[in-house]
């Protein structure tokens, strides 16, 4: 068995995700669900005759320095992979993603049509949330190629590694790829903004410095994608200012204001349906005169309820999304509620009962 045969498998099956561990058999992720493959458990030899191959001297490196490596492998007609190598009880073990050929439309992703709205955004900053295995990526690349398609512009991504290799359309795209490309993503970050993008994906808003380059950029008149970890698009702007010390918090929330465009937030659902597996359900937050105001005027506190309200201009909270996809029979009730920030909260909205600042509607 090589690691080849497996990445055929992963193909075969449909599969969205392979673990590699000593003592354990290949494991696949199906539909959400983890798979065992049907042969004895993996040895250690077997697991390092599987891995190290596929690494580079840059990738070793990165081994024996943190202890794990990040690295991209492709396989003709079948696809890439994006390979996350480490240790783990002193052993080698592997989670291993596989993104598919070609770049999926909105309609194949099966996301609401209002999420194409952030392709025709010309500056500002749009952030996805969401968790690791939600789907953030492959969004995000849906959206810049429908920029790709639409309008000539210069994109610029930086990542860590690359997932789907853009094919320019209207628009010229330029893929950095940490550690090939570019030393690391610092340095990434500060040539970005003098290679004359339009378009700029600048992956994890993980500490101060990456965000207030995306704020500048976007500030600038560049129009920034980029991702964060945070449970919801309401809570966003407080996981934001987490990354920076109280006395700069009224500048980073006038600079949201007037700059940032929308918040993402994505979970991937089991869907009801046979041939949709798995379904998005996207919290959308687009920036409106109201909840800009409560991001300047620190009433966060608020945002939950005016997404809640607001079905005049695209937005949609979790609980809408919820109760939509299972009207729509794409989702089944006991999905929803446990998917739901407030599973009661959800049962009551489907009974017409709603609860807003003022008490239950």
């Amino acid at each position: 068995m090589t690691i080849n045969e497996l990445f055929q498998a992963m193909a075969k099956f449909n599969a969205s995700d392979l673990h590699l561990k000593v003592g354990e058999p290949p494991i696949f992720r199906i539909s959400g669900e983890l798979v065992r493959m049907k042969r004895p458990p993996l040895t250690n030899e077997e697991i390092d005759g599987l891995l190290l191959p596929m690494f580079s001297e840059r990738s070793k490196g990165e081994l024996e320095a943190r202890g794990y490596a990040d690295f991209s492998q492709a396989l003709d007609d079948i696809g890439r992979f994006r390979c996350n190598i480490f240790r783990s009880s002193s052993r080698l073990s592997a989670a291993i993603r596989r993104v598919k050929l070609g770049i999926p439309t909105y309609e194949q992703l099966h996301l609401p049509a209002q999420v194409g709205k952030c392709a025709t955004f010309e500056q500002g900053l749009v952030l996805m949330g969401g968790i690791t295995g939600s789907g953030k990526s492959t969004t995000i690349a849906s959206i810049l190629n429908d920029i790709n398609a639409k309008r000539r512009a210069h994109i610029i991504t930086i990542e860590d590694p690359i997932e789907y290799l853009f094919v320019d359309d209207k628009c010229l795209i330029n893929q950095r790829e940490i550690g090939i490309d570019v030393v690391n993503f610092a340095e990434a970050l500060r040539s970005a903004v003098r290679e004359d993008p339009d378009v700029m994906l600048l992956g994890e808003m993980r500490d101060a410095e990456t965000f207030e380059t995306a704020l500048t950029a976007a500030e600038t008149g560049h129009l920034v994608f980029g991702t964060i970890h945070s449970s919801g698009c309401a809570q966003t702007v407080g996981r934001l200012l987490d990354l920076f010390p109280e006395s700069k918090h009224e500048q980073i929330r006038t600079s949201l204001g007037f700059n940032l465009r929308c918040v993402l937030n994505q979970k991937l659902l089991s869907g009801a349906q046979k041939e949709v597996p798995q379904v998005p359900a996207v919290e959308l937050m687009y920036i409106t005169p109201i909840i800009k105001k409560m991001i300047i005027d620190g009433e966060d506190h608020k945002l939950a309820d005016a997404l809640n309200k607001d079905t005049d201009s695209g937005n949609e909270s979790f609980n809408r999304v919820l109760i939509r996809l299972y009207r729509e029979k794409k989702i089944t009730m006991e999905t929803a509620l446990a998917a739901a920030p407030n599973p009661e909260e959800l049962r009551m909205s489907m009974r017409g009962i709603t609860i807003s600042d003022g008490g239950i509607v």
